[in-house]
């Protein structure tokens, strides 16, 4: 009888110490859970602190990113950022850092149009621009996010497309593109922010009223060379040709047209110098190509296969005698 009943007590002792144990453990568990979603929310909110509306603590990085304006909010993604124009159903602005190793293609062209799933108020969609005459036109150009798979991905967001004139967009936007691409590639590194102009009398397309721009911007910092210099463009949206150099402008011209405050992390004086005047003679005009760019360049007057691209994501089938090995239509 004396086992029995010291058993039973036993037995009684282990299952408290038990139940007690397994109570503390619970309670730390969800200590644990609770204070790593504080610790969560407390990084979600700092850093939600830092990108909307709050360019001081940019200082010293960044150096792409225009002024954030109080109510918008900064979304990045792997190879560009951005702030979204709800109003407008576009970008107001992208900005990304481009060096020459990523001018180098790894990643073909996606095609692939979707809806940015981190714009919460919905992006445009492909039905605001099927059958409306104007191009997909991408800010950020998926020729400057081939250094990896996700970069090619999202630069087909619809956040980055803005609706263009099928001349501009193949035509001279084109051609900048190409021209920024190959500074990169002289100059080592460069800082890239572009958008459309939204202000005016503006046209829209779609269910979403995505609106028409009737004028786009560039500018660009080089802070490689010595001295540093930048460089500004206002293009408007239509069919253009000669040399790029007439478009340039100051970085300051570009900040009155659009009402942006571009390079806010630089230093007052070196901003204020860089982007007061535009100085074209210091910039070099002749195109580089990257180092597996895939284009085959005609020599001597031989004709080639053009290197463009279509609007479908195929080669052009042109045949092109043209230095460049493009076409007309893509030069």
């Amino acid at each position: 009888m004396k086992r029995v009943v010291l058993f039973v007590v036993l037995t009684s002792v282990f299952l408290i110490a038990y139940v007690s144990y397994c109570g503390n453990a619970a309670k730390q568990k969800t200590e644990r859970v609770k204070q790593s979603t504080e610790s969560s929310l407390r990084r979600e909110n700092q850093n939600r602190d830092e990108i909307s509306g709050d360019t001081t603590k940019f200082v010293g990085k960044d150096l792409e990113l225009p002024a954030v304006k109080k109510g918008e909010q900064l979304i990045r993604h792997a190879g560009y950022s951005f702030v979204y124009n709800e109003t407008y159903e576009q970008a107001a602005w992208v900005a990304y850092q481009l060096t020459e190793k990523e001018t180098d293609k790894l990643y073909d062209r996606t095609d692939k149009f979707i809806e940015d799933p981190l714009v919460s108020t919905g992006s445009a969609a492909d039905a605001d621009y099927s059958g409306s005459g104007y191009d997909r036109g991408h800010l950020a150009p998926a020729a400057d996010m081939g250094w990896s798979s996700t970069t090619m991905a999202e630069s087909f967001y619809f956040s980055n497309m803005s609706p263009q004139v099928p001349g501009f967009n193949r035509g001279i936007w084109k051609r900048l593109e190409e021209q920024v691409r190959s500074w990169a590639i002289e100059y080592d590194t460069i800082y890239v922010v572009t958008g459309p102009v939204l202000k005016g009398e503006m046209g829209s397309i779609g269910a979403n009223k995505v609106a028409v721009p009737n004028y786009y911007y560039k500018v660009i910092l080089d802070m490689h060379s010595k001295p540093h210099q930048a460089i500004g463009f206002v293009m408007e949206n239509a069919s253009a040709s000669g040399d790029l150099s007439k478009f340039a402008v100051s970085v300051d011209s570009v900040e009155r047209f659009t009402g942006i405050d571009f390079f806010p992390s630089m230093e007052d004086g070196a901003e204020t110098t860089l982007e007061k005047t535009v100085c074209t003679s210091c910039w070099t005009w002749e195109i580089s190509r990257p180092s597996n760019s895939g284009e085959t360049k005609p020599a001597g007057g031989e004709s080639v296969q053009c290197g463009g691209t279509t609007e479908a994501g195929t080669r052009c089938k042109r045949m092109t005698s043209d230095p460049s090995g493009r076409c007309y239509q893509h030069q």
